[in-house]
């Protein structure tokens, strides 16, 4: 399972999913920190990556194009803590397993 982590996540918790065995990029470190979700959709649905985000308006950029992939998975979290969300994924891995 790989994961694609937009703007709004920390580091950490890619490196976190690292350490777990799971493929990981930031979209800071790809240059599409300013990408629209459009393009963003396209790339990790061609990659076959889960996306990680906070923004609730991700889901209308798939929802509009008509496909059923890429998997998001949003936070809805008060605090954005690279652990609590590293938990809350990993708890959920075969879950998110059965998107794909």
């Amino acid at each position: 399972m790989k994961f694609l982590l937009k703007v709004n996540l920390p580091r950490g918790l890619g490196r976190m999913l690292e350490s777990a065995g799971r493929e990981w990029r930031h979209v800071g470190d790809i240059g599409m920190a300013r990408a629209a979700d459009v393009n963003i959709v396209a790339d990790t649905k061609d990659l076959s990556e889960c996306v990680l985000t906070h923004d609730l308006d991700y889901e209308q950029a798939i929802a509009f194009s008509g496909d059923s992939a890429p998997s998001v998975v949003i936070f809805r979290l008060r605090r954005t803590h690279a652990d609590l969300m590293f938990h809350r994924t990993s708890s959920t891995w075969a879950e998110i397993a059965n998107t794909f």
